[in-house]
């Protein structure tokens, strides 16, 4: 079960929490700063990367987008860059800049294969995610992403990822169509639970920016109360000793 913090607190939080591994989320990162989704730059992420390795003594992966670059050889290059930052893995998606268009299976697996020759020449033992996008608002695209994950797992990807699979049957297949390499489900709203995941095959799940926006959407609910003159959205914060005590925890081991 991997949570995806999307500032240092956040991380900080779930680690004292006790989860044993954190992602990242490249859309709770974009929106800390103001900007949408795919609106973060390379260097701001590998920034933020390097922030959260230090911040927490777990292992990070790093939601790396579509690696910030288009040709293989330059999705190397900042792969090595995001290995710098101490991360565990990285995942790479299949989308054209913007997070709207595909690459062709072809081009999307020599990104892939480009990403693991970097990993395996670095000596490090990071993890590559192979993610297609290819489930997001299309129907029918079920056999397509799988064929797709699959050639990323010849490529050499260790984990095979495909946002948008929710039905158990769906999990099953692209499971099967995988294995023996781990897929990972993530999981946005109310749904199959971890050990229903976990009996259908799945071995890793993680909630992108779901936490972000729960944290995002508590926050606008108590200021619209605010701005209607009540501050009844106030009762169920959290208490500052408590905060206090969990990030001075931090500060003494540090």
């Amino acid at each position: 079960m991997l949570p995806n913090p999307w500032d240092i607190g956040s991380a900080r939080l779930l680690q004292h929490m006790g989860f044993s591994a954190l992602a990242s989320t490249s859309s709770g990162h974009a929106w800390t700063i103001g900007r949408p989704d795919y609106g973060v730059t390379r260097d701001d992420t590998l920034a933020h990367l390097t922030a959260l390795c230090a911040a927490v003594d777990l292992p990070v992966n790093a939601d790396f987008e579509a690696g910030f670059a288009e040709a293989p050889e330059d999705v190397a290059a900042n792969v090595r860059l995001a290995i710098q930052t101490g991360v565990a893995g990285l995942s790479i998606e299949d989308t054209r800049p913007g997070g709207v268009e595909l690459y062709d299976q072809p081009f999307a697996v020599e990104r892939i294969r480009a990403a693991r020759v970097a990993i395996d020449a670095s000596g490090q033992d990071v993890i590559l995610v192979a993610r297609t996008e290819g489930l997001l608002g299309e129907a029918g695209a079920q056999t397509t992403a799988m064929d797709k994950l699959v050639a990323f797992a010849d490529a050499g990807a260790d984990c095979l990822y495909a946002p948008g699979v929710q039905s158990k049957d769906e999990i099953a297949a692209m499971v099967r169509a995988v294995a023996p390499k781990p897929l990972n489900v993530l999981m946005t709203r109310p749904g199959l639970s971890v050990t229903e995941l976990a009996d259908l095959g799945v071995r890793r799940i993680s909630v992108g920016g779901a936490l972000a926006r729960v944290a995002w959407s508590a926050v606008e609910a108590a200021a619209r109360q605010i701005q209607d003159g009540s501050f009844a959205g106030l009762a169920g914060a959290a208490s500052g000793k408590r905060l206090n005590g969990i990030f001075e925890g931090f500060r003494k081991e540090a």
